[in-house]
């Protein structure tokens, strides 16, 4: 079954650029020209990712994805038009996946997309039912979930990719470029600012329910995985 994409931006030739290069990669899609009408074809059919643009009339961007957040772990791919760290900040802290800067190349766009979708609903391996854990943290991947003390996490496809990855070598000290391997294609450039938000992120969910040590940063190297309440 072909994947279904909802495209929110107020521009018509950035829409159809973007509809063009998805269709003919064989996904279908619908578009909305602004934020308040993203969240009504949300609510009548959940897509499977949501390419938003931040700078929409009526309802931005980061709101759409705040409001989506109560209710949906649906992936979202942020556009701007703005090439500005703190744009890329509050995206990926509202809860986006990733984040394009306009103009762009229809080809990353949907290389980007392909990587979420894959993160978001993994190919079924029926032989591998492999789960990690290290403390009291468990991840299943065949189920995309996780939990902390059975107390389930709700974290984005490319936040559980990171996880599994420090879950995958608990002792090791992981770069920057090594966790972003974890969840991006190799040819996909991610900024560090990008890394140090997605960290964050898992950092505060894990501490919401009650996880104070998940990741230890060491300095002018990168991250490893803490205790986990162990």
């Amino acid at each position: 079954m072909p994947h279904h994409i909802l495209v929110a931006d107020d521009d018509p030739h950035i829409r159809e650029i973007i509809c063009f290069a998805l269709e003919k990669a064989g996904m279908k899609t619908l578009t909305v020209p602004n934020g308040a009408a993203a969240l009504q074809a949300i609510e009548r059919r959940a897509p499977d990712l949501v390419v938003l643009d931040i700078g929409m009339p009526e309802m931005d961007g980061l709101e759409v994805c705040r409001r989506l957040r109560h209710t949906s772990d649906v992936p979202v791919l942020f556009l701007s038009a703005r090439d500005e760290e703190i744009d890329r900040i509050l995206g990926l802290e509202m809860g986006g996946d990733d984040y394009v800067t306009k103009p762009f190349s229809p080809r990353e766009l949907v290389a980007r997309v392909n990587v979420i979708l894959r993160r978001a609903r993994p190919t079924p391996k029926p032989a591998d039912d492999r789960q990690f854990s290290h403390g009291r943290l468990l991840l299943v991947p065949a189920s995309h979930t996780a939990s902390f003390d059975g107390k389930p996490l709700v974290l984005t496809s490319i936040e559980f990719a990171i996880l599994q990855g420090f879950l995958a070598r608990p002792p090791h000290v992981l770069g920057r470029d090594m966790v972003m391997a974890n969840a991006y294609a190799a040819n996909i450039h991610v900024a560090d600012r990008t890394v140090d938000s997605h960290i964050r992120n898992i950092r505060a969910k894990l501490a919401a329910v009650g996880c104070l040590d998940a990741i230890e940063t060491v300095h002018g190297v990168g991250f490893r995985l803490g205790k986990c309440g162990a």
